[in-house]
């Protein structure tokens, strides 16, 4: 394998980048919109690996924002990792990861999430599952049979202020969802899910929720169904129903703690759970001080615990944690120079990935402990139960 360097794709080279994802991933962007496709592309953002001045793969650092226990954090999001296949196996791909970490960390993303091929192949670089999407098919006549609603529902277009002014409010319960722009509503989401939006307006007159949608070949397809409160969702079910004329069945993804068959007459629909995303903490040092721990305040809680982490990809944070818990519930971080763990101190160790699931609130430390992901003391994982949140991940956008 010849030689090669990595650095950051130039304009003049985003027509050969395109191609190698419309290989890549086979698909084909029509003509007449490969110009707007290429306008969306970022130097800032487009990484490649090059032999002899010829782009050979390819790797994109999306800066986005996240929520995660009602906190918003910078986020590197992964995308487009692709290689001519001549050049594959040759460690481009490697290179552009540890580049990547490299990179985010010094952007301070020190959080990044991506959309696996293949889990098995993140996951030695570091990501985990962070989240799955439940995906509904349900009949007409299953449909929630709901009477008349108060409030009122008011089609609104392309409204962007209005959706995100909502979606935002509804994001933040979610660890995981992304903090979107008008950019992204507009490249993203309108440009890519054609359809009618409709916003609720509740019995005090105010927007709180709203469903994306479109309806074709008697199918009612839901982009994205979001409401602030159980008359919201009430109102857009009744909404939803109300097509049952000129349509079969309804397609929705939802979060993973979705309730709706409990809901239903008959519960029997067909329901599929699905893992979605992938997560990584970048930097665990930064992103420990920022985290927003649980508040507990309850002297019981208070005490230290030694948290050790490795890390192949990221020898930064490689090493011991300590995580000094005040009886107020505010939690210290600091990393132990040169290691040895302090006698006394609870302690367990695990990997970055499953630090990443653990943080993200996917996985609750009592399990990864007893899977054998999280090892060590029982006092460390019952402090780790106490200060880590019991938040529900969600991510209804795909990069």
């Amino acid at each position: 394998m010849k030689p090669f360097e990595i650095h950051r794709i130039p304009k003049e080279d985003f027509h050969d980048s395109l191609s190698l994802s419309e290989f890549a991933f086979q698909y084909e962007v029509p003509k007449e919109d490969r110009e707007r496709r290429i306008s969306l592309l970022k130097e800032k953002e487009c990484w490649g690996a090059y032999v002899e001045g010829k782009l050979a793969a390819r790797l994109s650092i999306h800066d986005m924002h996240t929520w995660v226990n009602g906190k918003r954090f910078a986020m590197g999001g992964i995308a487009s990792v692709a290689t001519w296949p001549e050049y594959r196996r040759g460690g481009m791909v490697a290179s552009l990861i540890g580049n990547a970490l490299q990179v985010m960390r010094e952007q301070g993303q020190y959080l990044s999430f991506l959309h696996p091929f293949q889990f098995a192949f993140y996951r030695k670089y570091g990501w985990e599952t962070y989240t799955e999407t439940k995906k509904y098919e349900i009949q007409t006549a299953l449909l929630p049979k709901l009477p008349a609603q108060p409030g009122r529902v008011v089609r609104v277009n392309e409204n962007i202020e209005l959706l995100n002014s909502i979606y935002r409010q509804y994001a933040v319960r979610y660890n995981g969802a992304l903090d979107r722009d008008e950019a992204w509503w507009t490249n993203r989401i309108f440009a890519n899910k054609k359809g009618s939006a409709a916003v609720y307006y509740d019995e005090s007159g105010a927007p709180a929720g709203y469903v994306h949608y479109i309806v074709k070949d008697r199918i009612c397809q839901i982009h994205e169904l979001v409401y602030l409160h159980q008359q919201a969702w009430r109102g857009l079910w009744k909404f939803i129903a109300d097509h049952d004329s000129m349509i079969e069945k309804v397609k929705v993804n939802v979060p993973a703690d979705d309730r709706l068959p409990f809901l239903l007459d008959n519960p029997r629909i067909q329901q599929v759970l699905e893992p979605y995303f992938m997560a990584r903490i970048v930097d665990a040092e930064r992103f420990m001080e920022l985290y927003p721990f649980a508040s507990k305040a309850d002297a019981d809680a208070a005490g230290k615990l030694i948290l050790n982490i490795s890390d192949s990809h990221a020898e930064w944070n490689e090493g011991e944690f300590v995580l000094d818990i005040g009886a107020n519930g505010k939690v210290t971080v600091h990393k132990q120079p040169g290691g040895g763990t302090a006698e006394g101190i609870p302690a367990v160790s695990c990997g970055i990935g499953t630090l990443s699931a653990m943080l993200m609130g996917y996985q609750r430390p009592a399990f990864l402990h007893e899977i054998g992901r999280l090892e060590g003391d029982s006092a460390a994982v019952r402090l780790l139960e106490t200060i880590i949140p019991d938040n529900q991940t969600y991510l209804p956008d795909f990069f």
